[in-house]
C-alpha cells in the first residue's frame, strides 16, 4: 500500500471515531448521510495530499540537480482526415522529410499509394470504396515510429459518371486532363489542333454546370504554324515568329510584289480567335489584332545595279547505235543475141561499082553465172559536243559533213554539175535561269540529225531525225530528252537485176535476198550554272593536255 492510500486510510478512521462516533450519541444520523459527508471529505483530503506531493517533487535535492537531464519532447503524431472521390486522385504534401517512407495500414483495399520524393508528396489513387488507415514511418528508423497517420474515406460521387463520359468523348485529343475538383469536372490542359476547342467547348456545355473547359491553345501550336507559313512562303530571306498569338513576318525582299505575297500567304492561316471566359463576360478587354494579327516588318531591297547575266554550259551527247545484216543468192543464165548486119551500095562517074552485104552478130551472157553474198555491218557513233550560252540568249552548234554527188544541168543536161549534201548534227539551244536563287534551267532546244545511208545515181541516200522540246533541268544533272528505236527487215525472191537483157535468147533466173536492219539513238543533255565563261576551262586544257 502506498502512504497516499495508507494516509487516507488513517484520516478516516481519525475522522470517524472522533467526530462522528461522539456525535452519534446526540444526533441520530442515517448510514446514508454519513457515508456522503465521508465521500466529500475524502476528495478534499485527497487534493490536498496531492498538492502536497507536486511540491515536493519541484524541490529536488542538491545532488539530483546536478545529474538530472531535462526531459525529451515526444514526437507529436500528424493525423488527418482524408476524404477521397472514387476514380478521382489526389496529391498530399507531407510536412515532414524522409528518405524513404513507408506506409502500413490496411491502405490497400482502398486506394493505392505512390510517392514522389521531387515535390515530397504521395498520389492516393482510390480503387474501392471503404475506410482505412494509412501509416507513414520511416524505413531507416529503428523505432519504427510512426510520422504521420491519415484516416482514409472513399465513396462515390455523382461526378463520375459526368467524366468518365467526358473522357470518352473527349479522350483522343491530345493534351487536356479530365478531373474533379470543388464539386465539378474541369477540363484543362493546352491543345494543338485549333478545331479541337469547339469539339470541347461543345461537348462541355452539355453537361451545364456540373463541367467547365480551362483548355487554351498551346504557345507550340503557334509556333509550328509560323513553320507552315515561312516554309509556304518559299523565300530563304524571309523568317516568321510567333509573338503572343500574332505572327510577325521579318527579312528582305527584292519588290513590293514578294512582300505582299508573303502577307497573303500568312493570312491564309490565321487560326480562329477563341474568347476566354473572362473575355465573355466582359471581365478582361483585349485589343482586336490590326491586320487579322499579321505584323508585316519585312524591307524591300533598294534597287541597284543589274546583276551580272550568267552564263549556261550546255554538254550534249548523242549515241547511236546500229546493226545491218544481208545475205543473198542468184543463178543466171541469159544468153543475148545482138544483131548488126547492113548493106552497102555505091555509084559514080567512073567505069567502076560496087555493092556489099554484110551479115554480124554478137552473142553476150553466154555462160551462166552465179553469185552469193553474206553481209553484217555494225556500227556504234557516240559524239559529245559543249558550248557556253549566255542566260537568255540562243546558241547554236553545228557539226555537219558535205557529202559531194553529181548533177546535170543546161538546157539538154549535159552540163555536168558537182552538189553536195550536208550530213551530222545541228544543235540550236536557249537557256533561261527560273530565278537568282534557284538552280533549274529552263531548256528550248531544237536537234537536226542526219546520217548517210548509202549512194545512189540520183545522189546520196540519208535518213533524218528531228527533236524540238522544252523541259526544265537542275543544274548539273542530265535528261534523256528523246531517242529512236528502228527495226527493218525485206526478203526479195527473183528480183531482175540492172542492166538485165531485153530479149535473151534463153532465160534462166533465180534469185533471193534477205535484209535487216536495226538503229537506235538517244540524245543527253545536261546543263551546268557557271558564273562567268572562263570558268572550267583549267578542267578542259587539263583533259586535253593543252599548254599555257
Amino acid at each position: 500500500m502506498t502512504n497516499r492510500s495508507a494516509r487516507f486510510v488513517c484520516l478516516t478512521r481519525f475522522v470517524c471515531l472522533s467526530r462522528f462516533g461522539s456525535l452519534s450519541r446526540f444526533v441520530p444520523l442515517s448510514r446514508f448521510a454519513v457515508g456522503l459527508l465521508v465521500f466529500f471529505m475524502t476528495a478534499h483530503v485527497l487534493d490536498w495530499l496531492d498538492g502536497q506531493e507536486a511540491r515536493a517533487q519541484e524541490l529536488p535535492s542538491p545532488a539530483e540537480e546536478t545529474v538530472k537531464e531535462p526531459p525529451k519532447k515526444k514526437k507529436p503524431r500528424r493525423r488527418k482526415f482524408l476524404s477521397l472521390t472514387l476514380g478521382v486522385e489526389a496529391d498530399e504534401k507531407l510536412n515532414f522529410q524522409v528518405k524513404e517512407p513507408k506506409p502500413k495500414g490496411d491502405y490497400k483495399r482502398v486506394v493505392k499509394v505512390e510517392y514522389s520524393p521531387e515535390i515530397n508528396s504521395l498520389r492516393l489513387t482510390p480503387i474501392a470504396e471503404g475506410i482505412a488507415t494509412l501509416q507513414i514511418y520511416d524505413k531507416k528508423d529503428p523505432n519504427k515510429r510512426i510520422l504521420s497517420e491519415f484516416r482514409l474515406e472513399v465513396r462515390k460521387s455523382r461526378l463520375d459518371s459526368v467524366a468518365r463520359e467526358i473522357k470518352s468523348l473527349l479522350g483522343d485529343i491530345e493534351g487536356i486532363t479530365i478531373k474533379i475538383v470543388n464539386n465539378k469536372v474541369i477540363v484543362d490542359g493546352q491543345i494543338v489542333i485549333p478545331k479541337d476547342m469547339n469539339r470541347i467547348y461543345t461537348v462541355v456545355q452539355q453537361y451545364g454546370d456540373q463541367a467547365t473547359s480551362l483548355v487554351t491553345m498551346s504557345p507550340l501550336a503557334q509556333k509550328r504554324i509560323a513553320e507552315f507559313i515561312e516554309k509556304d512562303i518559299g523565300n530563304p530571306e524571309v523568317r516568321v515568329r510567333a509573338l503572343n498569338d500574332k505572327f510577325i513576318l521579318e527579312g528582305m525582299v527584292n519588290n513590293d510584289e514578294e512582300k505582299t505575297r508573303a502577307e497573303i500567304v500568312a493570312k491564309t492561316y490565321v487560326q480562329p480567335v477563341f474568347l476566354e471566359p473572362a473575355e465573355r463576360e466582359g471581365v478582361l478587354k483585349k485589343p482586336r489584332p490590326a491586320n487579322d494579327g499579321i505584323i508585316n516588318l519585312i524591307n524591300v531591297r533598294l534597287a541597284g545595279p543589274p546583276p551580272t547575266p550568267k552564263h549556261v554550259q550546255i554538254v550534249v551527247h548523242y549515241v547511236e547505235l546500229s546493226k545491218s545484216y544481208q545475205k543473198g543468192f542468184r543463178f543466171q543464165f541469159t544468153p543475148n543475141l545482138q544483131d548488126n548486119s547492113h548493106a552497102t551500095f555505091s555509084t559514080g562517074n567512073t567505069q567502076s561499082t560496087s555493092s556489099g552485104w554484110a551479115l554480124t552478130g554478137i552473142i553476150d551472157n553466154l555462160f551462166p553465172k552465179l553469185n552469193w553474198s553474206k553481209q553484217h555491218n555494225y556500227a556504234r557513233v557516240l559524239e559529245s559536243s559543249t558550248l557556253i550560252i549566255q542566260d537568255g540568249k540562243k546558241g547554236v552548234l553545228n557539226s555537219v559533213q558535205e557529202v559531194p554527188y553529181q548533177t546535170a544541168a543546161g538546157l539538154n543536161g549535159s552540163v555536168p554539175v558537182t552538189a553536195f549534201k550536208d550530213v551530222g548534227i545541228a544543235t540550236a539551244i536557249t537557256p533561261i535561269t527560273l530565278n537568282e536563287r534557284s538552280d533549274s534551267i529552263s531548256l528550248s532546244m531544237e536537234f537536226d540529225i542526219s546520217a548517210l545511208v548509202g549512194m545512189t545515181d540520183q545522189g546520196p541516200l540519208t535518213h533524218r531525225n528531228k527533236i524540238t522540246t522544252d523541259l526544265i533541268i537542275r543544274s548539273g544533272q542530265s535528261a534523256a530528252i528523246g531517242g529512236l528505236i528502228t527495226n527493218g527487215a525485206s526478203t526479195d525472191y527473183n528480183k531482175t537485176p540492172k542492166g538485165y537483157p531485153d530479149n535473151p535468147i534463153i532465160s534462166l533466173f533465180a534469185s533471193k535476198a534477205f535484209q535487216r536492219n536495226q538503229s537506235q539513238f538517244v540524245v543527253f543533255v545536261t546543263p551546268i550554272i557557271k558564273s562567268h565563261a572562263s570558268a572550267g576551262s583549267e578542267k578542259v586544257k587539263r583533259k586535253f593536255r593543252l599548254s599555257q
